[in-house]
């Protein structure tokens, strides 16, 4: 299977993206973390899914290889008009959607939106959208100096298991991705706030849960040093019709520390539902 990267403006920014497979649609959006990428959250996923679906995973913007933009009044908005954009570039105008970490509390921002826009037929939500938790583990993913060092710590707080941080030729990976031109400002300036200001408060789990009306599925890591045990079944217990399910062995990127049980995941929930309901309501 050929994984494919290729570009398109989408309003005049660059957007970096890869694409393989064919048949219904399936958009992955990655985390947020410095260092992120396509490519990175979803080097085990993209082949597997292209078995049966086509499989485009962007960066988005401020990351990987996509223009090095930030709103700083509405940069989780700005990403969702652009992903938004970006399928429509495409002309897809229905997909199904998984999202990890950063892309997963898109996709439920979104959904839970009054008017969700993007053409969200199913949607994935992987170790995004729980309370995140204030420690180490947190601070890691905030104190980037963009040393190999603090990346290692960013790598320890993403994974459940020793390997990932042990790894010197993984963690030099994402290091590298993290100082491509532009990377790291982009990342950085999201935290960015006024002199004088108090830190801001934890990202809250708290929406309208009850306007998604998509097939959903809600996956949690069970070693998530981020995220709370059990808080994927308490969202979805919340939204009609969705399930959740725990992957052991995996932290906050599950998809990459246990790729096949997830593509498992995946692969059945995507059949089951790939013949369902039109997209959501969205505006042009």
């Amino acid at each position: 299977m050929t994984v494919e990267r290729r570009t398109v403006v989408v309003d005049g920014l660059s957007t970096s993206y890869l694409e393989a497979g064919a048949g219904d649609c399936v958009v992955l959006l990655h985390g947020g973390e410095f260092g992120a990428s396509a490519e990175i959250g979803w080097e085990h996923t993209i082949e597997a899914l292209a078995e049966r679906y086509r499989v485009l995973a962007p960066d988005m913007l401020g990351f990987g290889h996509s223009a090095k933009v930030i709103d700083f009044t509405d940069g989780r908005g700005m990403r969702i008009r652009h992903i938004a954009r970006f399928c429509a570039a495409l002309g897809v105008n229905s997909a199904h959607f998984v999202g990890n970490s950063m892309g997963a509390i898109m996709l439920l921002v979104d959904a839970t939106s009054e008017f969700p826009r993007l053409p969200v037929r199913s949607l994935v939500a992987i170790c995004g959208g729980g309370e995140i938790q204030r420690n180490e583990h947190m601070q890691a993913l905030y104190d980037y100096d963009g040393s190999s060092d603090a990346m290692r710590r960013i790598v320890t707080a993403l994974f459940h298991g020793p390997e990932y941080p042990a790894d010197e030729g993984y963690v030099g990976r994402r290091f590298l991705s993290s100082t491509l031109p532009g990377a790291w400002e982009a990342v950085a300036a999201a935290r960015f706030r006024r002199p004088g200001l108090d830190a801001p408060s934890a990202p809250s789990s708290e929406r309208a849960y009850e306007r998604i009306s998509v097939p959903t599925l809600i996956v949690e890591g069970g070693g998530d040093k981020l995220l709370p045990a059990g808080w994927a079944a308490q969202i979805a217990g919340r939204i009609a019709g969705a399930r959740s399910v725990v992957i052991d062995g995996a932290g906050h990127c599950p998809q990459i520390e246990q790729p096949d049980a997830v593509n498992a995941v995946l692969h059945k929930f995507l059949d089951a539902t790939a013949t369902a309901v039109s997209p959501t309501k969205r505006k042009e």
